[in-house]
């Protein structure tokens, strides 16, 4: 899989699904609880058991990355970035 993940959409149904983008606070209202900054697609998790899965990245504040999520087998719409 090749391309920077812009987003993720994840679940069975797209209209009551979990999304999550680069720019996303962690928690709505918090300015302070870090964004998402990386949508990462785990290639060695692929090519080893031929499972999708997709880690997900916050920066805090402190200019630190942490692993905030791991989507691992689950049904997924991936957007993208696209720069022309």
């Amino acid at each position: 899989m090749n391309g920077i993940i812009r987003k993720i959409i994840v679940g069975i149904d797209p209209k009551n699904a979990m999304a999550y983008y680069v720019g996303m606070p962690a928690r709505k209202n918090d300015p302070n609880s870090g964004k998402v900054c990386a949508i990462v697609f785990d290639e060695r998790s692929y090519e080893v058991n031929k499972k999708e899965r997709y880690f997900i990245y916050l920066q805090e504040e402190s200019g630190s990355q942490v692993l905030w999520k791991a989507i691992n087998e689950m049904p997924s719409i991936i957007e993208f970035d696209l720069n022309f």
